[in-house]
């Protein structure tokens, strides 16, 4: 009865064990990639808005005339100021190059487009700065220029 109980009270505790290395798996993804893929999705959309603005530029205008209202700053000077940032905020996160000043640059045109475009697209903004946040944090990763320039840097100073 003994060796019943034994055999009984561990087969529990094999399924734990076993449950817990399952749910650890993941844990074993390089953080790198957890990084190159945030870029790869924030960029993304960046990207893409800029592109969509660059293809009908008077209707971009037109948007940031009178649908955006910005305070404090001419449409004319802040469309082509938000898409350069655009553009230029996708391109430097995509390249993992100057990642963390990128990252806070389109940082600031989410908080622009938060408070003052579409504050009730709150989660889909929320979700961008998640990513942004993540690079600005923990920088971007191996797969980037930015760990490039770190290793030459540092194999330069010694």
């Amino acid at each position: 009865m003994t060796a019943m109980s034994e055999h009984s009270s561990s087969a529990p505790a094999g399924l734990v064990g076993l449950y817990r290395r399952i749910i650890k798996l993941p844990e074993h993804i390089p953080f790198s990639l957890v990084q190159l893929a945030a870029r790869g999705a924030v960029a993304h959309v960046f990207w893409q808005s800029a592109q969509s603005k660059l293809a009908s530029w008077p209707v971009t205008l037109q948007l940031f005339a009178n649908e955006y209202n910005l305070p404090f700053i001419d449409p004319s000077i802040a469309a082509p100021l938000a898409t350069t940032a655009e553009i230029t905020g996708s391109v430097l996160i995509f390249l993992g190059l100057f990642s963390r000043l990128a990252a806070l640059m389109l940082l600031g045109v989410v908080s622009v487009i938060q408070i003052f475009v579409y504050p009730e697209n709150w989660a889909e903004h929320l979700l961008w700065a998640s990513l942004l946040l993540l690079v600005l944090t923990r920088g971007a990763g191996v797969f980037s220029l930015d760990h490039v320039a770190e290793l030459t840097l540092s194999a330069s100073r010694k």
